[in-house]
Order: C-alpha cells, then structure tokens, then sequence
C-alpha cells in the first residue's frame, strides 16, 4: 500500500465546496467552550457537506487562531452563522422545517445506531458543552434526543469526538 499524495486525493476548493450538494444536517454548538473542539467539529463538518454550524452562546466565532488551528481552513468552507441563545437558533430551524434532536443522555433517547434519519428531511444536532452538555432548556425544545452508546466507565466523549461519530452516522444513513 502507498499512502496517496495531495494530488491524489482530489480534493475540492472552497469555492468547489461552496457550490457543492451539502448534505441536509445542520450543526448546532450550544456553549461549547474550547476553541479547539469547536475548529474540529468545523474540520468534521467540512468532510462530511454539512449544510451549515450555528455557533450559539459563549461559543467563539472565527477568525481565532485557536480555531483555526484544528479546523485547517474548515472556518472557511463551512457556512456559519452565531446566536446569542440557542432557543432562537431552534425557533429559526423549527421555521425551516427543521427536525431538532439534542445529542444528550435522557430518558427516552434513542441510541444512534438504532436511529434513522428521514431521507429527504433536513436534520438538526444539537452538542453541548464540556461541563454540562445540552441545556435543559434546549433539550425541551427539540423533537428527540439521541444517544450514542457507551460501554465503559465514562459517561461521556469529547464534544469534537461525539460530533465526529454522529455525523459520520447521520452521513453515511443519509448519503451512502
């Protein structure tokens, strides 16, 4: 096996991503704290076409070194926008016809290899911070929670990590 060069890999512009087909899921970042996991859902979201990340509360915006650092220009392809609460963020995607689940552990979640996505629905995911997770608040607001399974003596991922798995999920239900 040969690892494949720059070249080989044929990757796109930011203009190509741009005009591009975006996949129908939207990212939702509810106070997450470290610029670092914010660059890496920007860099995850980018790989996968995700439609669009909103940046609500406490969360940092780009331009910031410390985002760009993990996200390696994602902050540049991927659309975003910034709320300052994420209940208008939810109100703005209820408007667009958007199905709203938390990715939080709650009674009656739905593990994400048990969920399925509607085909031609536009979808949102809601992530929590570090400390806390999803609002309260937020998670009573949405259509349903997903949950990703998990075996060992943790409670929880990373923030960046949880976005990696539940978008290559939702990706691969949806695209693939």
């Amino acid at each position: 096996m040969k690892k494949l060069t720059m070249d080989e890999l044929n990757r796109i512009s930011v203009g190509q991503y741009k005009q591009a087909e975006k996949t129908p899921i939207v990212v939702v970042l509810d106070n997450v704290r470290s610029m670092n996991n914010i660059g890496s859902v920007f860099r995850t979201a980018d790989a996968f076409r995700i439609e669009n990340i909103y940046l609500c509360g406490i969360t940092a915006t780009p331009p910031h070194r410390d985002i760009h650092k993990t996200a390696l220009g994602a902050e540049d392809s991927v659309d975003w926008e910034y709320f300052e609460n994420t209940l208008d963020c939810v109100k703005r995607l209820r408007a667009d016809d958007c199905k709203i689940f938390s990715v939080e552990q709650v009674e009656g979640s739905v593990k994400l290899n048990a969920f399925t996505p509607e085909k031609d629905g536009k979808i949102a995911v809601i992530f929590g911070n570090e400390i806390d997770g999803v609002a309260q608040e937020v998670v009573d607001a949405c259509d349903g929670c997903i949950e990703i399974p998990q075996f060992g003596t943790k409670h929880s991922l990373n923030v960046s990590v949880t976005a990696g798995i539940v978008l290559w999920d939702l990706f691969s239900k949806m695209k693939l």
